[in-house]
């Protein structure tokens, strides 16, 4: 999605917020006979009569009271998944959040005119962190143009969530506070808070009403890092935010008793300066999707790149007070419980495998040149490349985009279907011919075109199957069976799936996310014009699992298919 952003708009960025059509529950009977045809390839023959006869009673039985429960709740709200998607997918949840739930990856800034210099970390930063608060700016006087898929407007409520928000810990569940206003709302807090060697260091990045110049923040910083030279680490409290929730929470009613705004782990944004003078960032996903970061930092990469990464402006640095620190007060207990923090997040860290690379040999344009969708055409090629590499398929989740729906976030795609597995069967017999080939291609090709705007569409099935599991849970119903059978699991239902994909889209901005399962993977892919490139991760641990021969399996596998789309057209 390219960035839109206008001089003098005649669109504010939220004005249609209001009269966004509400998120529909699809047909009971559609869900489960999509549902049937997604575990279908998992499945022998007497598995699969089994799991429909579960779905069969589940269907004219407790499903229906649980979809009627559904729909009167439907009728009272405008999103009914939005409150209990937030709870159940990430402030219930009680494992670590850094690398379970939280996605990152690095600035694009470094193709173009920002490569890898020594000495000039805190030049870089000022100016990136100046676009940044003009991003903030345009947010909050609504200059950003609303996002839209052909003429139909989408939700633009996560973009709210982007600054001045956080994630706070709770016992057994965790909140998210939002500070966030636009002007016409009233003021919001502009504070910019600084990591350094431990340390936390507060400013305000606005001074007489106009945001901090880059002179101006690049004294702030080196004001930073001239008191933490030389000088011995902080506490590195922040490290308690990669703990497991439950116990960070009970530390922080140690650490964090007192002034309400200094919530600095958690953060819904957090961009990190290298020393060699490039750029990463770490997100916390609970409050919005990946497309929120991307567009905000293709943004920032654009404006560097139509500026050469300098500053032409004023040099003038107004009076204006330093940074403050924050100082924690902790004692031995609270010491240990960040020693435990650090092992428990560098043990884990050392057993994340993550390989990223561009594949250049052709990208979006030779893919459309053939009258194929880019998204589906990478897609199909992992499922190939895993089934070389495994020998089976392997469960796969795609994000689906909701947000034509009012407060719409995300539904399951699910690409491998029977067609896929058929295709990737066929693929790799050697009697098979091109004809036959080129055939099967087509036809999971098609099934996933069809199952993406279904889902994109409000017609997905998996979060509606959420939506009466939490209905039962919430009612103290015994769990139907259909939730239990072994091939809603294996298919990847309850957050199970082997492949954990997203496209992160087409500009030049990537990601990276950990697998949802131990013997999984995660891949993350951006598609430009003239390359595809790729993040995949894997646990070390899983003896089964090889992030980097998936990738090169990957290669094979685009290669493959690029030659049966050219010897003839689909």
């Amino acid at each position: 999605m390219t960035n839109q952003v206008s001089e003098f708009p005649t669109e504010q960025t939220f004005q249609y917020q209001h009269s966004l059509p509400p998120l529909p529950v699809p047909s009971l009977e559609g869900s489960l006979a999509k549902y049937l045809d997604a575990v279908r390839p998992f499945a022998t023959e007497e598995e699969y009569q089994v799991t429909a006869a579960v779905v069969k009673r589940f269907g004219e039985g407790i499903g229906k009271d649980l979809h009627q429960k559904l729909l009167q709740r439907a009728r009272t709200r405008r999103n009914w998944l939005e409150e209990w998607w937030l709870n159940a997918a990430y402030l219930e949840m009680r494992y670590p959040s850094q690398l379970n739930v939280n996605f990152g990856g690095p600035a694009p800034y470094l193709e173009h005119c920002w490569p890898p210099t020594e000495g000039v970390q805190l030049q870089r930063t000022s100016i990136s962190m100046w676009h940044t608060l003009q991003y903030w700016d345009l947010l909050r006087t609504e200059r950003q143009d609303p996002h839209k898929a052909g003429n139909v407007v989408l939700d633009m409520d996560q973009f709210r969530m982007l600054f001045c928000t956080c994630k706070v810990p709770g016992v057994t569940k965790d909140t998210i506070i939002n500070y966030f206003k636009t002007e016409s709302e009233g003021p919001c807090p502009s504070h910019v808070v600084v990591m350094c060697k431990g340390r936390f260091f507060s400013f305000d990045a606005v001074c007489d009403g106009h945001i901090l110049t880059p002179p101006e923040l690049l004294r702030q910083l080196t004001h930073v890092k001239q008191c933490c030279e030389g000088e011995p680490a902080g506490d590195g409290i922040a490290a308690l935010t990669s703990e497991e929730r439950t116990r960070w929470a009970k530390v922080s009613l140690e650490v964090l008793t007192g002034d309400p705004t200094i919530r600095w782990g958690d953060k819904s944004y957090n961009s990190i300066s290298f020393a060699d003078g490039t750029f990463g960032s770490i997100c916390d996903h609970a409050p919005f999707e990946g497309m929120v970061l991307v567009t905000h930092c293709y943004y920032v990469d654009q404006q560097l790149k139509a500026t050469d990464g300098r500053w032409k402006g004023s040099e003038t640095v107004r009076p204006m007070p330093l940074p403050e620190e924050l100082v924690f007060t902790v004692d031995d207990r609270v010491r240990s419980d960040v020693a435990h923090a650090k092992q428990q997040y560098f043990e884990t860290t050392q057993d994340l495998q993550v390989v990223c690379y561009a594949f250049t040999s052709f990208g979006k344009a030779a893919i459309k040149q053939r009258k194929l969708h880019p998204d589906t055409f990478i897609q199909l090629a992992l499922q190939l490349a895993y089934y070389r590499q495994h020998g089976r398929l392997g469960s796969c989740y795609e994000t689906a985009m909701t947000r034509r729906f009012y407060h719409g976030r995300t539904e399951t795609m699910r690409p491998c279907t029977l067609e896929a597995q058929n295709w990737c069967h066929t693929m790799l017999l050697p009697a098979a011919s091109a004809e036959a080939k080129r055939k099967a291609l087509l036809l999971a090709f098609n099934k996933h075109n069809k199952l993406m705007a279904e889902a994109q569409n409000g017609k997905g099935f998996d979060r509606h199957l959420l939506g009466l599991y939490l209905i039962a849970k919430e009612e103290g119903l015994p769990m139907p069976d259909l939730f239990t059978d072994p091939l809603y699991s294996k298919s990847g239902g309850g957050g199970n799936f082997t492949l954990s994909t997203s496209l992160v889209g087409y500009t030049t901005v990537l990601g990276a996310v950990a697998p949802m399962v131990h013997h999984g993977y995660g891949f993350f892919y951006r598609i430009g014009d003239d390359r595809i490139v790729a993040s995949c991760t894997a646990w070390k641990s899983s003896r089964e699992t090889d992030a980097e021969t998936l990738f090169q399996n990957l290669v094979t596998s685009l290669h493959e298919m690029l030659h049966l789309a050219t010897t003839a057209q689909l």
